[in-house]
């Protein structure tokens, strides 16, 4: 494709720059290939400008960077200047590929994401239609389960997965919008029918520097990213919800709120089942009751935020209302695992304090006896956190028992010293197959053990590898431990 084709209006070129064929387009200089457009990117840890002369040597025809960046090249190279070139790298990225299914949503918030993603890729599959969701369990579409490396991919990864998706006759899409994702214009390049918000808390501070800018980031879907009068699903009931609603409605985008203070989907009244709840809805002048098979105040909260974009890309509310008695949770979503001496077995992806509550106010019902939190917190990352994690755990269960989550670069044993913290009395576990078994050997008819913060994943990063580590399988093998002694 000519450059002029993929930069489009972003830039000023000459009529040979413009003719320039471009193979290819990366942001990460160990991936340039002959014809390939490179963007010297500034970076957290380091600044692209200092890898052009690498990526020319490779074969790169033209590179994208910023007003103020210094480079010299030959002058036969296009150098494209862009006051943001993040968002110049993603509209370039949609317009070389140029394919994506025709329905694509966006879902932000601190916590529920992935569950609202796998939700309404579930609605629309009921309802005849070929979708897929892309996040942290990575690409789910009718094809199969394919990784991803974020859970929002950076922006020419994204636009290839969209066109592939294209490409397999996916017709509608849920997309995870991380707060990195939005503030690096990783969606930039997106047609984005209808965003959602779920919730705001804590987290990434690491990153963002204060809890200001990460609201910032995530309130950036509404505010610039989605096109004007597009639907904007909003969980009434969650904090700085009224901060979001007045941002879409000074955009002019279409509101939809859900949640007891919903007025699209309100949520009348909620009852407790053996493995889920009922719920009553009103949805205008109709009142529906549906038996949600998910457990959690939560879980009914981005059941009906899933159901609020469903609505707002044209589904009839009755048969959305029907379909989420057929949901079924997300991978590592208070997924019950196994059994062990009576008591269930949980694994859970709660890594920040509001998460570790909601999912212990969860389960909390359903306990006869105690109910135990494994849980750790993760190394290079905002350690501000970590005694609120041990806090909300200690509050809110009988047992906490502390043990390494993604230790990365950090020393274990002083992470699990600053959750300790949070909670005095609760148990060093050490590392976390250690943890899962004396959890497990704790356990007695009646109590429900949780194992928190890694759900779905298969890795634990440690001192700067990953090692291959799943806590499903690390409690199914302990059980057969057990049950062998």
């Amino acid at each position: 494709m000519r450059l002029d084709a993929v930069i489009g209006p972003d830039a000023r070129l000459t009529g040979a720059q413009a003719a320039v064929e471009i193979a290819g387009l990366t942001a990460d200089s160990r991936a340039v290939k002959p014809g390939y457009l490179f963007a010297a990117l500034k970076g957290v840890k380091s600044d692209g400008s200092a890898f052009v002369a690498s990526a020319l040597s490779q074969g790169a025809v033209a590179i994208l960077t910023d007003e103020a960046t210094s480079i010299t090249v030959d002058p036969r190279i296009p150098v494209l200047r862009n006051p943001i070139p993040r968002a110049a790298l993603a509209r370039a990225a949609a317009r070389f590929y140029h394919a994506q299914p025709g329905t694509v949503v966006a879902v932000t918030g601190t916590n529920g994401k992935t569950s609202v993603a796998a939700f309404i890729r579930q609605l629309w599959a009921h309802a005849g239609l070929s979708a897929a969701s892309v996040g942290t369990v990575g690409i789910v579409s009718p094809k199969g389960e394919r990784k991803l490396h974020h859970t929002t991919p950076d922006p020419v990864e994204l636009q290839a997965v969209m066109a592939e998706l294209a490409a397999e006759a996916v017709t509608h899409a849920a997309i995870e919008a991380s707060s990195h994702g939005l503030a690096q214009y990783r969606l930039d390049g997106l047609a984005i029918a209808a965003g959602a918000f779920t919730n705001i808390s804590r987290d990434h501070l690491d990153y963002h520097k204060d809890f200001e800018e990460y609201f910032q980031a995530k309130a950036r879907l509404f505010a610039e990213v989605l096109p004007p009068s597009a639907p904007a699903v909003i969980n009434a009931d969650c904090a700085e919800a009224h901060r979001v609603i007045a941002i879409a409605k000074a955009r002019g985008l279409k509101l939809i709120t859900v949640g007891h203070e919903g007025s699209t989907v309100r949520l009348v009244g909620q009852e407790r089942l053996a493995h889920g709840q009922r719920l009553q809805l009103a949805i205008g002048p109709e009142q529906f009751d549906v038996d949600l098979p998910l457990v959690g105040d939560f879980q009914a909260s981005n059941a009906l935020v899933a159901l609020g974009l469903a609505m707002a890309c044209g589904m009839d509310p009755a048969k959305g209302v029907q379909a989420l008695s057929l949901l079924r949770g997300a991978s590592g979503r208070l997924e019950l695992v196994a059994t062990w001496n009576e008591a269930p077995i949980f694994v859970d992806f709660a890594h920040t304090p509001d998460a570790l509550e909601n999912a212990i106010t969860a389960l909390r019902p359903y306990a006869k006896g105690r109910l135990i939190v494994v849980f750790g917190a993760g190394g290079d990352r905002d350690p501000g956190k970590r005694p609120q994690m041990g806090t909300a755990v200690a509050r809110f269960a009988d047992v906490a028992v502390v043990t390494d989550d993604n230790p990365r670069s950090e020393d274990p044993a002083a992470i699990r010293a600053q959750v300790l913290a949070g909670c005095p009395d609760g148990i060093d576990g050490g590392d976390r197959p250690s943890a899962i078994r004396a959890a497990i050997a704790m356990l007695a008819p009646g109590d429900i053990l949780m194992v928190a913060g890694k759900g779905h994943e298969t890795g634990q990063e440690i001192g700067g590898r990953i090692i291959p580590f799943s806590d499903q399988s690390e409690i199914r093998a302990a059980v057969r431990e057990a049950a062998d002694d």
